[in-house]
């Protein structure tokens, strides 16, 4: 596991104040929170450190023994379409509801896949409706409502690295290179020599670093021929494929940027006539429900995904109670299915 410091330009906490005014943290929690049990002489000090730093008196700021939502949003960047198609998105939503319950704290899904959709989130979130965001899918298209959100002192942390705000949004995202290196890897150790890729999409901190690992290990061998674009969805995983026949008809190794994909991949050589693993070997990303149902079932690089929601609700939390954003990459694990036919790396 990867930490590093998220602060971009840092905002003043709660322990800046605390600092500039001599007194303790919960001393000034008291004072924004009506100065009840403060001194005179301490509420002062308070008050003049908080206008010394510029420190933002607002209910986002606040732990969430104070707030008044108690609710968390789950903000996803995505079509309602691929929500019910996709099924890490059910994982990440009901590990964070679990982590968040523990906390007594609420979480509310709120859609953000169209200009419309993310005009009503901005305003509704920026309303003070929650006390913190949840980003998950985050696509370079979105920046607008991330930046506005951003701007709007809410605290926020990101599913993936959020492309365009590296250093201002905490986030927790597995190592995408790493994943990609390891697999173009064991497929190579299985005899492949014609790998090819279905990339994420390039507007994506996902679809960036599983491309960047899978040219990094290819190396030399790299060859656009044996690329082709996909969106995540199982439909441009097939569509991805059959471009990837007509390019490339000698490839005998297809690794797709996710699972759906992969399982696109699979319908369109099923219906090509070729044999998968004998002539093509098939490994996707994410271990999500979909590559246990194929038929073989798929090989694919397991990403952790209940650490990933219960680690975006620890930083999270602690955001909201003044601390500073952290940033994590967790690794991957490769899990081995009969879609690539190899000797057992993992069960």
């Amino acid at each position: 596991m990867t930490v590093t410091s998220a602060r971009g330009s840092k905002r003043p906490t709660i322990d800046d104040v605390a600092k500039a005014a001599g007194v303790s943290r919960g001393t000034v929690s008291r004072v924004l929170n009506g100065g009840h049990w403060v001194s005179p002489d301490a509420l002062t000090a308070v008050e003049l450190a908080i206008k010394k730093t510029g420190y933002r008196i607002n209910p986002h700021a606040r732990s969430l023994a104070t707030s008044k939502a108690n609710t968390v949003a789950f903000l996803l960047s995505e079509t309602q379409e691929r929500l019910f198609e996709d099924p890490n998105f059910s994982i990440l939503m009901r590990g964070a509801s679990e982590a968040l319950g523990e906390h007594d704290v609420s979480l509310v899904l709120i859609m953000a896949g169209t200009k419309d959709e993310q005009r009503r989130a901005r305003d509704f979130i920026t309303a003070g409706h929650v006390d913190g965001v949840l980003l998950v899918s985050s696509h370079a298209r979105g920046q607008s409502i991330v930046g506005e959100i951003h701007q709007s002192g809410i605290p926020m942390i990101a599913c993936g690295i959020p492309l365009g705000f590296e250093g201002k949004i905490g986030y927790v995202a597995a190592d995408d290179a790493a994943g990609a290196r390891e697999m173009v890897a064991y497929l190579r150790g299985l005899g492949r020599t014609r790998i090819a890729t279905i990339t994420g999409p390039m507007d994506t901190s996902g679809g960036v670093g599983r491309l960047r690992g899978y040219r990094e290990e290819m190396g030399p061998d790299f060859d656009e021929a044996l690329t082709a674009p996909g969106d995540y969805s199982r439909e441009s995983g097939r569509q991805a494929m059959q471009q990837l026949l007509v390019q490339a008809p000698g490839l005998d190794a297809v690794f797709a940027a996710n699972d759906l994909m992969a399982a696109g991949a699979l319908d369109v050589l099923h219906a090509a006539g070729r044999r998968v693993p004998e002539d093509v070997a098939v490994a996707g990303f994410d271990d999500s429900p979909v590559a246990a149902s194929t038929d073989p079932g798929l090989t694919t690089m397991r990403q952790p995904f209940a650490r990933i929601s219960r680690e975006m609700v620890r930083i999270l939390l602690g955001v909201i109670r003044g601390e500073d954003p952290a940033a994590i990459i967790l690794p991957t694990h490769l899990v081995e299915r009969a879609s690539t036919g190899g000797v057992t790396v993992s069960a």
